[in-house]
């Protein structure tokens, strides 16, 4: 009932201006039927002049209600891994030499990727990941979704003093590790937030499942005034560590590194000074229904029974097909847009 009573302050709040025009429109159209002149009122009848102006002001309600609600990015905070989890170049290639000792060619192609992957020296990987032979299991995992996003919603709370309480939705995605409890759950249960908050968890959905998450708030905002929308990206790659010898298994190895986000949308008007962006739109294209698109990347079982992320030749021409971008406003004390793609 109170969440029911805020929610209705704020969008009066919010809708103040409008009513205000829809009342000096109505009230100046009321001040010209006064002074019309009255040898005209033979031809127009009163009647017809109110019936024309409530016919105006009705357009004129329904085009600011049905007006979409602008998204609002207020702030994010990201993952800092602690200097220990460190694994640089040098350290990666000298495991890789370790765990594949038997292997002499799949240490030549992964010591190959590490030079070209771009990859700094301040990357990190989770603690199982820096044992040899590495042997994580499931608590392993839990461990590191903990850490990844623990310390990034905290971070995110610091910068915006915002209490989780006032959390109204939630989004987490992770494409690799989907356990159950959900992780969206394990937030709720680790903030205590409200009985009533709507709670999501993506998974299988890749790289673009970030922006993905971002159409969907955007989407449920437009029917929820007045509310906060949290969203967390990463990937939980504990679990996810290959160790096989198959080439296009072995690339995820030398491509991903410990990471993750928390951003705080709003479609609060009152938070429009606040925010650092605004989203304009956002754009999703899905070809999964096309084969070489489907099949470009997918988690499997070598021969010898190693589960891994295959990733083949069709990838770089496919990811562009199935694309997921969306663009935004900086805004600037100055008020200077600039547009900025994700």
């Amino acid at each position: 009932m109170l969440k029911s009573a805020k929610q209705f302050y704020g969008y009066l709040i919010n809708h103040i201006p409008k009513f205000f025009i829809i009342n000096l429109i109505f009230a100046i159209s009321i001040q010209t039927c006064k002074q019309f002149p009255y040898h005209l009122l033979n031809y127009v009848s009163l009647a017809h002049i109110l019936s024309v102006t409530l016919l105006a002001i009705s357009i004129l309600t329904f085009h600011f209600l049905s007006k979409p609600r602008t998204v609002y990015l207020v702030d994010f905070a990201c993952f800092k891994p602690p200097s220990v989890l460190r694994v640089p170049y040098a350290t990666a290639a000298e495991h890789g030499r370790i765990i594949l000792a038997s292997q002499p060619k799949s240490i030549a192609f992964q010591v190959k990727i590490f030079e070209r992957s771009g990859l700094g020296e301040e990357t990190c990987l989770p603690h199982p990941l820096h044992y040899l032979p590495p042997n994580p299991n499931m608590m392993d995992a839990r461990d590191e979704s903990q850490l990844v996003i623990f310390s990034a919603m905290d971070s995110l709370f610091e910068q915006t003093g915002i209490n989780p309480k006032d959390i109204d939705i939630l989004i987490v995605n992770c494409s690799l590790f989907a356990p159950t409890p959900s992780l969206s759950a394990m937030v709720v249960s680790k903030y205590k937030m409200r009985s009533n908050v709507k709670s999501f968890n993506l998974s299988g959905m890749g790289c673009s499942a970030g922006l993905i998450s971002i159409d969907l708030v955007k989407h449920l905002l437009q029917v929820h005034p007045e509310s906060y929308a949290v969203v967390i990206s990463t990937e939980i790659i504990t679990p996810n560590s290959y160790m096989g010898k198959e080439r296009s298994m072995l690339l995820p190895n030398c491509l991903f590194r410990m990471g993750g986000a928390a951003v705080l949308l709003t479609n609060k008007r009152s938070q429009r000074k606040h925010a650092k962006y605004s989203l304009v739109h956002v754009v999703r294209t899905h070809k999964g229904s096309e084969e070489k698109s489907y099949r470009c990347v997918q988690q499997e079982e070598d021969k010898e029974g190693h589960v891994g992320i295959a990733l083949n030749l069709d990838l770089m021409i496919e990811a562009p097909k199935n694309s997921a971008w969306a663009d935004c406003i900086h805004r600037y004390p100055v008020n200077e847009p600039e547009i900025v793609k994700l």
